[in-house]
């Protein structure tokens, strides 16, 4: 036994099973978890004395899915399909046969259970939930490279219907308990305080404690396999499935096929169904990939894995932001959406004030939707000032400098600020081009100068970059990030360069995609090459969005800064003859790679293909997705070679939220290490001999390869 469930049998002959991790926070479905519970059912299975079984939990959630952390490494160490597909079976065993032991088993649902968690209570013959604690049931394991491996693909559907199953299962849509009751997950919703006794309650009064699927004629509810519903759900499932993953991820097309063949046959066969392909799932790097970045490395950044230690916890109580454009109101809002007093000041009250109503829209969107009151978004308006004088900025702990992207303009209300603010005060520039190190020689205290980048829209992407200067200080790096897991974003941490880290990969995307627009690649390719590798917008559309004249600025400024000529590539020719010449400066303008009719959807230019001809001769998909990838990842390993990136996970964690990089991935360094180091470097070796010297090695990464060095251990 591992001591990690409570067994009790009371006076009335009910065996009590209160799982309880010993030095976990929350319980999570590990190998010795399942062991203590097989052993126990079949304990109360055997004693003559026992009526039925109660299982709950002695922690807030009842079990929040499997250990997480341990299957992330079986990838790594070489387990294979069929290791990994009896994994999967070995739970299936243990939940069968405590559904099959001869004696009534009920769960008490006293909080969240995900996953691992919900197949348990999916195994159990009655289920009691508690509306009073916000739990949630959920199946997440497809959002990670998985699906549910411990009979959720065949419950389910058998409990609540395929099209419910597949909301579920395929979706990753939790349900709330009203949801969970009338949907048939549960039997009973209850207080948390009484669902113990109402599980209990069950036992005694011995109801049919037969699971559906093992009753002689059991349907699936909503109809079988040959009702129209059901073959409605699986052929428009199939489109779905096709346009949303471009078959990039593996998961959800596993998950759907586990379903539909495990439903066509028996209970039990159904299961074995199951566990081949979750262990297909687990063998393979795609669900590595997702778990390392997307739980594992993204909790240890939201936990502020890179806050240097020994300084004291801080929160942001009054912040100031200097302009009130899409980015200082962003800021604004989500600042005070956790109560911080927002100081929002701008060039004009007319500005401000524009800014402000930017949360006013934001806040009328939530209470259309019922996720607001007009309580709530009264105090939070209450909140944010809007203002034109410097003096409103007195006692501010922190201050984010969002103006345009001129140096000249920065240092300019760096000085004004500095002259009023505290001298504890932090002081954050949200560039996403300039060296923080060069903004802060504007400062009186370039110690407590620093770079928070965010990503636009500010409500929407999870991101924050920190960007340390040469002379950033240990209490500035801390006190941003905890300002950060404040306002719950996640954060990574880089050094200093022009355009950072995010900023400056993303701009090989953009680049590389108009590159291939100088060379002759017809434009819809373009966009579909990436859309099909698993980014979210095409490099033209991108571009359109943040304009073509910035790009134009932004090139023409990192020229000057670098002494070099501009423009200086293919890429930077084609930016300067739209702004130039054609005068199509992208969305904002009405015009640029694409054309934007009132009332009308977006199309590609026609006159794209007068203005740079297509060749007669067009390259294969994969490659042109594979060009656009390659060059993101080599930047990044220029990166890591440079310091700027000083750990994998923030090139990855920044690569995947910050700007899109495909997730099956885990990010452009998971890319290099699953393509394999020496893979890489040969494919950047033909490609700089087909395409240019943007795609060579430098001596480090090559190297690095000759030693077959993964950026991840």
């Amino acid at each position: 036994m591992n001591n990690t469930i409570q067994y009790v049998v009371d006076q009335d002959g009910i065996a009590l099973l209160t799982i309880d991790l010993p030095g976990m926070p929350m319980n999570v479905l590990t190998p010795e978890l399942m062991e203590d519970l097989s052993v126990l059912t079949q304990r109360a299975a055997a004693d003559e004395a026992v009526k039925g079984i109660v299982i709950t939990s002695g922690k807030k959630a009842f079990i929040a899915g499997a250990d997480i952390k341990d299957m992330v490494t079986a990838y790594d160490r070489g387990v294979s399909p069929k290791e990994a597909a009896e994994f999967s079976y070995g739970l299936n065993k243990t939940l069968r046969g405590m559904e099959t032991c001869g004696k009534p088993v009920a769960a008490a649902i006293n909080g969240l259970a995900l996953g691992g968690g919900l197949e348990v209570c999916l195994a159990c013959h009655y289920r009691v939930l508690a509306n009073d604690t916000g739990a949630v049931l959920g199946f997440p394991e497809v959002n990670i490279g998985l699906l549910p491996g411990a009979g959720g693909t065949q419950r389910t559907p058998r409990l609540v219907g395929f099209r419910n199953a597949a909301t579920m299962v395929l979706q990753c849509r939790n349900q709330r308990p009203e949801q969970a009751l009338e949907m048939g997950l549960v039997h009973e919703l209850a207080p948390v305080a009484e669902v113990v006794e109402r599980a209990r309650r069950w036992v005694l009064e011995k109801g049919e404690f037969e699971q559906p699927w093992d009753k002689k004629g059991f349907k699936v509810p909503g109809g079988g396999m040959m009702h129209p519903g059901t073959v409605q759900t699986f052929m428009v499932g199939n489109a779905l499935l096709s346009k949303n993953t471009k078959h990039n991820y593996p998961a959800p097309i596993a998950a759907q096929s586990a379903i539909f063949e495990g439903c066509t046959t028996s209970f039990d066969a159904g299961l074995k169904i199951e566990s081949q392909y979750f262990g297909s799932l687990l063998a393979g790097p795609v669900a590595r990939n997702m778990m390392r970045s997307l739980f594992v490395n993204k909790g240890k950044a939201d936990k502020l894995a890179r806050r240097p230690e020994g300084i004291e916890k801080s929160k942001v109580r009054k912040l100031g932001i200097l302009g009130a454009g899409m980015m200082g109101a962003g800021i604004a809002y989500v600042s005070a959406k956790v109560g911080i007093e927002v100081i929002l000041l701008d060039t004009s009250q007319e500005n401000a004030e524009r800014g402000k109503a930017y949360s006013e829209g934001l806040l009328k969107k939530a209470m259309e939707r019922g996720r607001s009151t007009e309580e709530k978004a009264a105090a939070l308006l209450g909140l944010i000032t809007p203002t034109t004088s410097y003096h409103d900025l007195q006692g501010c702990d922190l201050i984010i400098e969002a103006v345009f992207e001129s140096k000249a303009l920065k240092a300019d209300v760096t000085a004004k600020t500095e002259a009023v603010v505290p001298e504890t005060c932090i002081f954050a520039s949200n560039t996403s081009t300039l060296p923080i190190t060069g903004l802060a020689e504007a400062s009186e205290r370039p110690e407590q100068f620093i770079g928070l980048h965010f990503f636009s829209p500010v409500d929407k992407m999870p991101l924050v970059e920190i960007i340390l200067g040469e002379k950033t200080n240990d209490e500035a790096i801390a006190r941003s990030l905890d300002y950060i897991q404040q306002i719950r974003k996640t954060p990574i941490v880089v050094n200093d360069s022009r355009g950072f880290y995010t900023s400056r990969v993303f701009s090989t995307f953009t680049a590389e995609g108009i590159t291939m627009l100088a060379e002759g690649v017809k434009p819809a390719l373009i966009e579909n090459a990436a859309k099909m590798a698993g980014m979210p917008v095409g490099p033209l559309a991108v571009t359109d969005e943040v304009t073509l004249e910035l790009a134009y600025k932004i090139g023409k400024e990192t020229a000057a800064a670098l002494g070099q000529e501009f423009p200086a590539d293919a890429s930077q020719r084609v930016i300067q003859k739209m702004v130039e010449d054609l005068e199509r400066k992208g969305k904002r303008f009405g015009k640029g790679f694409y054309d934007y009719p009132e009332g009308a959807t977006k199309h590609l230019w026609p006159g794209l293909a007068e203005q740079f001809p297509v060749s007669a001769e067009q390259p294969g998909l994969k490659e042109l997705q594979k060009r656009l990838l390659t060059i993101q990842a080599l930047e990044t390993a220029r990166c890591v070679e440079e310091g700027v990136v000083t750990h994998p996970e923030d090139g990855d964690i920044g690569s995947i939220f910050g700007w899109g990089f495909p997730p099956y991935t885990g990010g452009t360094l998971s890319y290099i290490d699953t393509v394999g180091i020496r893979e890489f470097v040969a494919e950047c070796d033909r490609m700089t001999e087909t395409y240019g010297k943007r795609f060579m090695v430098s001596p480090w990464l090559r190297e690095r390869a000759g030693n077959n060095q993964p950026f991840y251990g």
